[in-house]
């Protein structure tokens, strides 16, 4: 670890030159590459100066312990002593922490799609709420939410919904929410008051730059057609409505949410770039086996993350054992519990991994 700290110390320093050097700074494309590898190091340079610092604190302590005759001052230096190794030890865990490698995701923002699964119009009632826990879960952290597509059942509840999540780290609060939610509830229509089970999927995409995900126009087949539901007078008068088919993955996205045909087909080519490279990353995180074991679950959207029990009032992530008992908190947004156990608990399993290495 501490050969790592040396290089990333050294790495700082020699930025600290570079950004300050007038070539560098008249290169604007350079030297904001140098300044954002500094932003991502200083963290890491700045712990492990405090680290540091505490080792000739500690040293300090010990050396009077060893020399000094005056037992006030040896007292002292005790206390000292034991005050440093805790915070070597504290400081230790961080550092291991800072220098975990970063999803290079982490900072973008998200697409998120909700599908109602098995459960007919119960599990469509289910998507609608996830679709409010997540919207209002990106309200309390200051997120911007844009709605891609949605395809609701009349009733209150949604076949299908897409919309995107803009903020700073928005990728990395919400990476493990992709997955198999489970409800158990007693259905309205309900009439003997028995609980029944229903599923909604969530997939979390990283949306994507142009630059990265090249789609070649003759690859994707375009077809428009009259939207459907509600929409206002033009809904069913105009042919807005835009279904693209990626003919090499057969990736199909539809869109129908604006009155204008072009803005339906942007919407529907950023969800369609988001999904291939979505797809890609799978294919890629699909060769490496031992990186997907250190990942939180494995990621399969088949897989059941999370429970939703109302009449125990209870939710239960099935991939850390975390079990709380504040659903209606939970379902208005208030996630963050859940999402720092799950982070944490990959972080654990990370830097386990990076050991054994």
């Amino acid at each position: 670890m501490f050969e790592k700290l040396g290089a990333v110390a050294d790495r700082y320093q020699e930025l600290t030159g570079l950004v300050a050097d007038p070539e560098v700074i008249s290169n604007q494309q350079v030297w904001q590459k140098y300044m954002k590898e500094m932003g991502e190091m200083e963290p890491i340079v700045k712990k492990y100066g405090e680290y540091s610092k505490a080792e000739e604190e500690l040293a300090f302590a010990k050396e009077v312990l060893q020399n000094e005759s005056d037992e006030e001052l040896r007292e002292m230096a005790k206390e000292e002593v034991s005050e440093q190794e805790k915070a070597l030890e504290t400081l230790g865990q961080e550092l291991k922490v800072l220098l975990i490698p970063k999803d290079p995701n982490d900072e973008r923002n998200v697409i998120m799609e909700i599908r109602a699964g098995a459960g007919g119009e119960e599990a469509a009632l289910f998507g609608a709420d996830l679709l409010r826990m997540y919207t209002r879960y990106a309200e309390r952290r200051g997120f911007k939410i844009e709605t891609l597509g949605i395809s609701d059942t009349g009733i209150g509840g949604i076949k299908e919904a897409s919309i995107l999540i803009k903020g700073k780290g928005a990728y990395s609060r919400l990476k493990f929410e992709s997955g198999v939610h489970r409800v158990q509830r007693v259905p309205e229509t309900e009439t003997a008051g028995r609980i029944h089970t229903s599923t909604a999927t969530v997939a979390v995409l990283p949306e994507v730059d142009d630059v990265e995900v090249h789609i070649d126009p003759n690859d994707v087949k375009v077809d428009v057609y009259r939207a459907s539901g509600n929409g206002g007078q033009c809904v069913n008068t105009t042919d807005s409505a835009v279904r693209l088919t990626h003919l090499p993955t057969g990736i199909v996205v539809t869109c129908q949410d604006e009155k204008s045909q072009i803005k339906n087909r942007e919407k529907a080519m950023k969800v369609l770039k988001a999904r291939i490279y979505d797809m890609m990353q799978q294919e890629q995180n699909a060769k490496i086996a031992a990186e997907r074991r250190e990942q939180v679950g494995s990621g399969d959207r088949s897989e059941r993350i999370r429970t939703y029990n109302f009449p125990q009032g209870r939710v239960s992530d099935h991939r850390i054992g975390l079990t709380l008992y504040k659903l209606d908190a939970i379902l208005d947004g208030d996630l963050d519990e859940i999402i720092d156990a799950l982070i944490t608990d990959d972080q654990a399993k990370k830097m386990e991994g990076a050991e054994v290495a």
